[in-house]
């Protein structure tokens, strides 16, 4: 795996058609992967920063044994490539056995890097050549997408755990060396965007398109009329709560955040730092100072919540954003940075001159909402294997919209619903403010 940085003009092999065919959907896929990961050494890949990131080769891994487990042996009655390869690639599948702890991820130095990568070249010349001759069933298809949506999900994690061990380098390595010049430097005008209330239905429409299970079933809910800030919070506004002493003030605070923000001794968010007394931000560029126009970036929901309140506001519900989404989602303008763009930071909002329209209602940052992450009124989880996908983590996190810059384009839509426990702060979150028109 060469060492090389990859240049802004080298990044053409996200800029892609959508797709005609499953065939095409899986090589661009799989393909987007491939390119995520050649900036990095061998040595890169092989190590686990934390207990909640994984490295770079298990993630090629893992999503290789999906398509082979699912596709090319349950399917097509293929043999494993390695026997033993289900051991270390299987992440929480409890109905398929036993697996290395996911803290010793990292222990793994074999198989090789060049081994996981012939692993995948084995199992994509399966696939593609059972979707070339339209050999695969309907069951064997949905897993296949439900597969390609998966790693959609691990190229975004690859990312994620790729900026934090980069964090960990007194080096302060950069992902990408050049970074693409910023399209605008000051920060949008914050504006309210007023939504009336009343019944509305929320949840996946079946059978239009895929969707994750824990986005169905389509159900009713009740809003009161509510406001959403049209973009999402900068880094100048947040550095205002830290200046203000916001971590300091207990009464901003929920309990459990404030033992959270006490244990860890969280002062700012995760990769601000000061170098020679300058505020600085790490990012996959590398170390830079603080810019106050980007959205701010990896917030926990505890964070986000006592930023809410010292505003005199608060996070939305998953449901105030995904009825607004698409009232905006179309819009260009309404848009922010998603993977395909090629640039790894969130960026500023572009200022204009229509206050009613949301700005960043996808992409550039993750948005924390106040909804627990909970099964929908009828929800039951798909049989077998894949029923551990989503449902056996509807407990004690939060739910997440809107995406991010390292999120694949067509991964998105009105309904998806992201999930973290409320603590963690490697993902890319940020938030938007709302406020309630009937206090």
């Amino acid at each position: 795996m060469s060492t090389t940085r990859r240049s802004t003009a080298d990044q053409a092999t996200f800029q892609t058609s959508a797709p005609n065919t499953l065939l095409t959907l899986y090589r661009r896929t799989r393909q987007r992967t491939l390119s995520l990961v050649e900036p990095l050494s061998e040595e890169d890949c092989c190590v686990q920063s934390q207990l909640s990131c994984s490295p770079a080769k298990w993630h090629l891994g893992h999503t290789t044994w999906f398509f082979e487990r699912f596709i090319a042996v349950d399917a097509l009655g293929k043999s494993a490539y390695n026997d033993r390869f289900e051991f270390l690639f299987n992440s929480y599948y409890n109905a398929l056995g036993d697996r290395q702890p996911r803290a010793c991820r990292g222990l793994l130095t074999r198989p090789g890097l060049g081994e996981v990568l012939a692993y995948r070249h084995v199992v994509d010349d399966a696939v593609c050549e059972a979707l070339e001759q339209d050999r695969l069933p309907q069951q064997a298809l949905a897993a296949l997408r439900l597969g390609l949506n998966h790693e959609q999900q691990h190229q975004e994690l690859l990312l994620m755990d790729i900026k934090h061990l980069f964090s960990c380098s007194p080096l302060h390595v950069p992902y990408i060396d050049d970074e693409p010049a910023e399209e605008v430097s000051s920060a949008s005008s914050a504006h309210w965007v007023e939504f009336a209330g009343g019944l509305t239905e929320v949840g996946a429409i079946a059978g239009d398109g895929f969707t994750f299970d824990n986005e169905s079933p389509r159900h009713r809910v009740f809003r009161e009329p509510f406001a959403l800030q049209n973009r999402l919070i900068t880094n100048g506004e947040y550095r205002a709560f830290v200046e203000d002493n916001g971590y300091e003030r207990a009464e901003l605070w929920l309990d459990a955040g404030w033992r959270a923000r006490s244990q860890a001794e969280w002062r700012m968010p995760a990769y601000w730092c000061e170098v020679d007394g300058v505020l600085c931000e790490f990012t996959l560029y590398g170390t830079r100072p603080l810019r106050d126009a980007e959205p701010v970036l990896h917030l926990s929901y505890f964070e986000a919540d006592a930023f809410a309140r010292w505003s005199g506001a608060r996070l939305p519900t998953e449901f105030e954003l995904e009825t607004a989404y698409p009232t905006s989602a179309g819009d260009d303008d309404a848009n922010g940075r998603l993977l395909e763009a090629g640039r790894f930071h969130a960026a500023p909002a572009v200022e204009r001159s229509d206050r009613s329209v949301m700005r960043q209602v996808r992409g550039d940052a993750w948005e924390w909402t106040s909804s627990s992450y909970g099964p929908y009124p009828g929800y039951r989880p798909p049989p077998g294997a894949v029923g551990e996908y989503n449902g056996k983590f509807m407990c004690n996190q939060y739910v997440l919209r809107g995406g991010s810059f390292a999120t694949p384009t067509d991964h998105l839509r009105s309904t998806y619903r992201n999930f973290f426990e409320p603590g963690d702060r490697w993902q890319f979150s940020g938030l938007r403010l709302a406020r309630s028109l009937n206090a």
